[in-house]
């Protein structure tokens, strides 16, 4: 009987739970499609009422927007592309019109034609106003005079400065190039200024043996002598470190007194000009010397044209000057300018030379008849 009621405790609940396993295994058996197919459409880890609410989604894509979004996305588009082009052609406008207003007017000319506008932009609208809607409009109207207005001084503003910058490159880089001339000399001797390239000297350049620099004749003695006579300046538009060493040797001597390069010329229209006015020297006491002079100075009325240098060897155009720069120091005119004018840009030295010799013989005439008188 024990043996009996210890076998039975043993037996039901090992029936008891292969009955289970059974019941569990059909039920999954039968409900394995439905349930695979749902979490095969749903995404793991949602609830089952989540998994069947994914479940009666559709597996294709959303469908393209009606024809009402549609027109509404294109005018969209179509306003933001107005609205860019819009940009464009005010910012083209604005630099066309900057451009030209730097091209046709100096700084001062704009500061003067956009005085009074500024001017009036920068007072505050009265603040006693009938109505809010004149209020409204004054201030929209000083505000629209305002933008502009500062737009000015920012462009006045930013050109001052690009201008200034651009001066330090293109201007000379004084005032008074030259100290001031010593008293017992001012009103007694003249400038005399020269230029360095087909003037004093020649250079030249080939490729087996690179630059070459090359004395013109005579120009030992013209220093020398003319040295007494003149305030001898050199004015070149060639660099410093050129400059210096190349006078070392072509002036030991020191027979000439100052020397200007490149950063004295003013640079116009492409080219370095020598600008004689900035020599701190009276101009009707001024001579510039130089194988292209109307061409490489702004003040052609104080020019002595003299025949570039070549490498001739039979060059004689600094001996040739030398009479006609002598005689204009023994006599010292008021005004050189008249007296070079008289020459019409012509070689000064043949043309002095003529003249000297048709004075003497007009003198020796004179004389002759002066003797058969008596």
């Amino acid at each position: 009987m024990a043996f009996s009621i210890a076998l039975r405790s043993r037996l039901v609940p090992r029936l008891l739970r292969n009955l289970r396993s059974r019941t569990s295994r059909r039920l999954l058996s039968t409900e394995a499609p439905s349930s695979s197919s749902s979490s095969s459409k749903a995404a793991p880890g949602l609830s089952s009422a989540q998994q069947s609410l994914f479940s009666d989604l559709p597996n294709h894509l959303p469908p393209p927007p009606p024809e009402a979004a549609a027109a509404a996305l294109g005018k969209e588009r179509k306003g933001l592309k107005f609205l860019s082009n819009v940009f464009i052609w005010a910012l083209t406008g604005a630099t066309a019109a900057v451009g030209y207003t730097s091209y046709a007017y100096t700084l001062d000319e704009v500061n003067q034609k956009t005085k009074a506008f500024r001017e009036s932009a920068s007072k505050a609208p009265p603040a006693l106003y009938s109505t809010g809607i004149d209020k409204y409009q004054a201030m929209l109207y000083y505000t629209a005079k305002k933008v502009p207005a500062r737009a000015i001084d920012m462009y006045l503003e930013l050109r001052e400065a690009v201008e200034e910058q651009v001066k330090g490159f293109t201007e000379p880089l004084s005032e008074k190039l030259l100290p001031d001339m010593h008293p017992a000399e001012q009103g007694v001797i003249y400038t005399l200024v020269l230029d360095l390239n087909e003037t004093l000297l020649y250079t030249d350049w080939k490729r087996e043996r690179g630059w070459r620099t090359f004395k013109r004749p005579g120009v030992d003695a013209f220093l020398e002598h003319l040295s007494k006579y003149y305030e001898i300046v050199l004015y070149t538009d060639q660099m410093d470190m050129y400059v210096i060493p190349v006078c070392e040797k072509l002036d030991p001597n020191y027979y000439i007194r100052y020397r200007l390069a490149r950063n004295a010329t003013k640079y116009e229209n492409g080219k370095h000009f020598r600008d004689l006015s900035k020599l701190n020297r009276d101009p009707k006491r001024i001579m510039y010397v130089s194988g292209n002079a109307f061409d490489t100075t702004l003040q052609p009325e104080n020019c002595v044209p003299i025949k570039p240098y070549k490498l001739e060897s039979d060059d004689t155009a600094l001996v040739d000057l030398i009479p006609f720069l002598e005689y204009v120091a023994r006599n010292n005119p008021a005004d050189i300018r008249p007296v070079l004018a008289s020459f019409e840009r012509k070689d000064v030295a043949k043309e002095f030379l003529e003249r000297s010799i048709d004075y003497q013989k007009r003198m020796q005439g004179q004389r002759q008849g002066r003797f058969w008188r008596r």
